[in-house]
């Protein structure tokens, strides 16, 4: 019997099934109708295009989850294909039209009804095992990816922290530099000031030997000039002359004449001579007593050491320094000249040796 059927893709006139076996199917209003509620399905070519989205899936899930996930760890999804039920027969298997295309008659009726038949779920199966394969596929390319970034990240973590480590041995170098050129500086500094402290001191030491040995130089020169006569002391200045009044004198006048001086000035010998005492002499303070040839004394007062203490001296020579000692208001060197008992004025006395004082 001849079907009202056209001739469909891949299947031959001859190969449509007789309405013995289908029975007369006339396509109405309803039968051709789009099926809701259902999932209308294309044609299949070799089950390739399901397979590639399921490979798809399997890709997306393996890279997701802020990184790589293996598809192994996710439950397997059955794939079934869905039947028409508004169709004679079910037609379950759309890989051939309108019909079985592998084989005629009831034998493509048996395949398409889902019955003890296995062709409408080879489809699903064989997606089902090339899609694990490939989701396996993607696990172990997912997994070797992880690993490349997680040995990427490790090179680039111990590169940093090796960066680290020698900006940081850098870091002290520098520093340990900066503090031993700074050590240097100070101890050049330290040294610098030593140096020019030993040489001011030298200097200060020189220029002391050579004032008083230009000093002594005078008194000698001027001694040898006043007949052997020398002037007490030097760098001194004239305050307090013989016979001025006050109440500072218990005697109620000066009874000498005071040449104010630095303490520690040189005392000399006036003139050729013995020390007949020295010592502590009260308001006088330490005191030297020198006898002249001629009897005259020469008392040296307010001394603040003594030199010679006893014996004989020449003129000029050293014997004492100038100090503040007994009753005095500053440092200096009371001399009083002494003749059978009296005092005489040491100023007119000095002036009659030849002396300029």
């Amino acid at each position: 019997m001849a079907s009202n059927l056209p001739a469909s893709e891949g299947m031959d006139i001859q190969d449509q099934p007789t309405a013995g076996a289908w029975g007369e199917w006339n396509p109405t209003e309803d039968s051709v109708r789009p099926v809701r509620g259902k999932h209308r399905v294309a044609k299949q070519r070799g089950g390739l295009a399901r397979s590639s989205t399921v490979l798809g899936v399997g890709v997306i899930a393996a890279v997701g989850a802020g990184g790589i996930a293996t598809a192994q760890d996710r439950p397997q999804v059955a794939i079934s294909m869905p039947s028409l039920p508004d169709l004679p027969g079910g037609f379950g298997d759309t890989d051939h039209g309108a019909g079985g295309a592998d084989g005629a008659g009831g034998a493509s009726g048996a395949e398409a009804s889902g019955g003890s038949g296995s062709h409408s779920g080879a489809p699903a199966a064989r997606t089902g095992v090339l899609a694990a394969q490939q989701t396996q596929s993607g696990s172990g390319a997912g997994e070797v990816l992880l690993n490349r970034i997680l040995q990427q990240a490790e090179s680039q973590q111990d590169a940093a922290v090796a960066q680290d480590r020698a900006a940081a041995e850098l870091a002290a170098k520098e520093a340990a530099a900066k503090e031993a050129k700074e050590q240097a500086e100070v101890a050049r500094q330290a040294a610098d000031k030593q140096a020019e402290d030993a040489r001011k001191a030298a200097e200060k030491a020189a220029a002391e030997a050579k004032a008083e040995a230009d000093a002594a130089a005078a008194q000698a020169k001027e001694a040898k000039a006043s007949g052997g006569f020398s002037l007490p002391t030097s760098a001194y200045t004239l305050t307090s002359h013989y016979g001025d009044s006050g109440s500072m004198w218990s005697s109620g006048h000066h009874t000498g004449l005071d040449f104010a001086a630095p303490t520690g000035t040189p005392v000399k010998a006036v003139g050729k001579g013995k020390i007949t005492s020295a010592g502590w002499s009260g308001a006088y303070g330490y005191r030297i007593v020198l006898q002249l040839d001629d009897g005259t004394e020469i008392w040296y007062c307010h001394l603040s050491s003594m030199s010679v203490t006893s014996g004989a001296v020449g003129a000029g020579d050293t014997i004492g320094r100038v100090g503040a000692t007994g009753n005095v208001t500053g440092a200096h060197l009371h001399l009083e000249v002494r003749k059978g008992g009296s005092t005489m004025d040491p100023l007119a006395w000095l002036t009659s040796k030849g002396l300029n004082v």
